[in-house]
Formats: C-alpha cells, structure tokens, sequence
C-alpha cells in the first residue's frame, strides 16, 4: 500500500512538471507549467477567442472601468449608474482572471499577480 501512495505522488508531481500533460480540451485552458511560453501563448488565445472575443480584448487592453466626465473632471463611475453594456465589459475582466489562474501551474501562479 505505501508503495502505491508513492507512485500516486510522485506521478502528480511529474504531471504539474509537464508542459501540456493533460492535453486539449475546449472546457480548460491550456496549462502553463513554465516551458514553451510562446506554444502556451498561443494556445491561450485561441482558447478565450472562443469563448469571447471581448475577452481577448480585456486581456489586451487591461481592467475596463466606466468613467464620467462633469465640469471637465473625470471620475469613476458608481457601480449603480452603469449601463449593461459596461457591466458586460467589466465581468470580462473577472472572466479573464479566472481563465488566466486556471492555466497557471501552482508554480507559476505564484509569480503572476492579478489582484489590484
């Protein structure tokens, strides 16, 4: 029994080491396991494209947040006060940082900072 235990653990451990070890699927992104970042890369695109193409564009672009101008003074608009269109482009953001933690090995999750 210790033996299996073993085998179980270090056959996790080898497949987080993997570049793309689990294969493709159109319900996760690919993973990132630090190697061959430009294959991930493109990969990853691919893979939000279809889903959203506004979500490549959050990724692109950055956080989206609905501004107002009066008296020529630009302020953040209340949360209460956007339209649906905002609020679609703004959930693109927390899409986009879920897709994007999901497709990091826990390695390499550590490195990235996608919290304001």
């Amino acid at each position: 029994m210790k033996v299996t235990r073993v085998l179980i653990q270090k056959s996790v451990f080898m497949a987080d080491k993997l570049a793309f070890g689990e294969g493709a699927s159109i319900n996760r992104p690919p993973r990132f396991c630090g190697v061959n970042y430009q294959f991930w890369k493109v990969r990853l695109k691919i893979f939000v494209e279809a889903i959203d193409k506004g979500i490549w564009d959050a990724i692109k672009n950055g956080h989206f947040i609905p501004l107002i101008e009066n008296e020529k003074v630009i302020y953040e608009k209340p949360w209460s006060q956007w339209t649906e269109q905002e609020s679609k482009k703004a959930q693109y953001d927390c899409i986009t940082k879920n897709i994007i933690t999901c497709a990091l090995s826990s390695g390499e999750f550590f490195r990235v900072s996608l919290c304001e």
